[in-house]
C-alpha cells in the first residue's frame, strides 16, 4: 500500500514535476504503476467501493431533486468527487479523527452513516449530531476553512494523549480534515498549516481540488499547483488523481501512517472536478464551458472503476442491477423520510448550550414559550 515509504520519499515528493499526478487506474479503466505508491487492497474491497460510490451518486441526485421540489433549503453535490471521498475513507484507522466540510457525502456513506441524518441540516430541522455515526466523526463545517484549525487542535491533543509515535502502529491516531480548493485562499487554512508544521501535528490536510471555488477557477487563486504550497510550510504535499479510488486510498494510507508515526503533517491535493454546481443555489453554466465539463465527464470515477471490475469479471450486469435496485430503495427512503423529519422545538435549544442552564437563559426560555403560546390563543 505504500504506507512504509521512507522519509526520503517524502522529501522527493516536494521536488517532483508540477504535472506529476499519482495515478493507478486510468480513465479507460487500465491499471498503471506509480514509482512510489501501490494499491494492496483486495479486489472485493474495490467491489465494495464501487457500490458505495454508486449509492453516493444516487443519493446525491435524489437530494438535489428534493431541493428542487422545495423539500430542502439547499443541497451541496459531490457529483464527480466520489472516488476522492470513498478512497480516502478506506484509509481511516481506529484512533483517527475525521473532520469534514460540507461536501463529504461519500465519506459518510463509507462510514455507514444514515444519509437521512445529514438531510436534516439542509431541511432545517436539526443540526448534525451523527446519532448513528462513529464517535470519531466530527460535525461538518459550513464556514469555509475554519475546520482546519479545529483539526490541528485535535491533532495536537492526540500528541498530548500519547496517541502518536508509539511502537505499535495500531495504538496511534491522526486527524484527516477535508476542504476544497477555495478554502486554501482563506487565512484559517494557512494558519492551520503554520501551527501543524510548527507542532509536527499528526494531521492530513485533504484538499478536494474540484477546480472551481464557486465561480472562480483555481487558476485565479494560485499560480502553482496547490500541493506545492506545503513545501513552503515545511511538510510534504502530494497530488493524486482524485477520480482514481485506488490511488487516493494508497496516498491517504501513506499520509496517515506518516502522521501517526510522529513525522508530521501532509497535504494531499485530490485533483478532481465538480461536475455539478457549487450548491443548488449556483448556476455553473454562467461561468463554465460545457466543453470543459464534457472533458471531465470522460474521466468519471465511477465509470473507470466499473470498467475495470467488469473487465476482470469481478462484477456483472446482475450485480449492477442489484446495486441499482438498492439505490432506488435508498432514494425512496430519502423521499419519504425527508418530509417526516420532525420539526424541532425552539425552546429546547435553550438547554443545549450549558450542562446546567443558567437562570437568565431559563427566564429567556419562559419568555419565549409565553410569546409562542400567545399565537395559539389568537389563532
Amino acid at each position: 500500500m505504500g504506507v512504509a515509504l521512507p522519509e526520503a520519499v517524502a522529501a522527493e515528493l516536494a521536488t517532483r514535476a508540477d504535472d506529476h499526478l499519482v495515478q493507478l487506474l486510468t480513465p479507460s479503466g487500465e491499471l498503471v504503476a506509480d514509482q512510489d505508491f501501490h494499491y494492496s487492497g483486495s479486489e472485493q474491497e474495490l467491489v465494495d467501493d464501487l457500490r458505495t460510490m454508486l449509492l453516493t451518486r444516487a443519493i446525491d441526485i435524489e437530494a438535489t431533486a428534493l431541493q428542487r421540489k422545495g423539500e430542502l433549503g439547499l443541497w451541496v453535490q459531490s457529483l464527480g468527487q466520489e472516488a476522492a471521498q470513498v478512497g480516502s475513507a478506506r484509509a481511516f484507522g481506529r484512533h483517527d479523527l475525521i473532520v469534514p466540510s460540507y461536501r463529504e457525502l461519500g465519506v459518510y456513506l463509507a462510514l455507514g452513516l444514515d444519509p437521512l441524518e445529514f438531510l436534516g441540516t439542509f431541511r432545517g430541522t436539526a443540526m448534525v449530531d451523527w446519532p448513528t455515526g462513529p464517535a470519531n466523526l466530527h460535525l461538518p463545517s459550513f464556514v469555509i476553512g475554519t475546520q482546519t484549525l479545529h483539526a490541528v487542535g485535535m491533532a495536537m491533543a492526540l500528541q498530548r494523549d500519547g496517541r502518536v509515535g508509539n511502537p505499535e502502529p495500531a495504538d496511534n491516531g491522526a486527524v484527516v480534515v477535508y476542504f476544497g480548493d477555495g478554502a486554501t485562499s482563506q487565512g484559517d487554512v494557512n494558519e492551520a498549516f503554520v501551527f501543524a508544521a510548527a507542532a509536527q501535528a499528526p494531521v492530513v490536510f485533504f484538499c478536494q481540488n474540484n477546480q472551481w471555488a464557486i465561480s472562480e477557477p483555481t487558476t485565479v487563486q494560485t499560480p502553482i499547483p496547490l500541493y506545492r504550497r506545503a513545501a513552503g510550510f515545511g511538510f510534504p504535499g502530494v497530488r493524486v488523481d482524485g477520480n482514481d479510488v485506488l490511488a487516493v486510498r494508497a496516498v491517504t494510507e501513506w499520509a496517515l501512517a506518516r502522521a501517526r508515526s510522529g513525522a508530521g503533517p501532509v497535504l494531499i491535493e485530490a485533483f478532481t472536478y465538480r461536475i455539478g454546481a457549487h450548491t443548488t443555489s449556483d448556476d455553473p453554466t454562467k461561468y463554465r464551458d460545457a466543453a470543459e465539463v464534457d472533458e471531465w465527464k470522460a474521466k468519471d470515477p465511477i465509470d473507470r472503476l466499473r470498467t475495470y471490475l467488469l473487465a476482470r469479471g469481478l462484477i456483472d450486469d446482475a450485480w449492477l442491477d442489484g446495486v441499482a435496485a438498492e439505490a432506488s430503495i435508498a432514494a425512496e427512503r430519502l423521499r419519504t423520510g425527508c418530509v417526516q423529519l420532525v420539526e424541532p422545538d425552539l425552546a429546547d435549544s435553550f438547554d443545549l448550550v450549558y450542562t446546567d442552564t443558567p437562570e437568565h437563559l431559563q427566564r429567556q426560555r419562559q419568555e419565549f414559550q409565553a410569546y409562542e403560546a400567545s399565537f395559539e390563543v389568537n389563532a
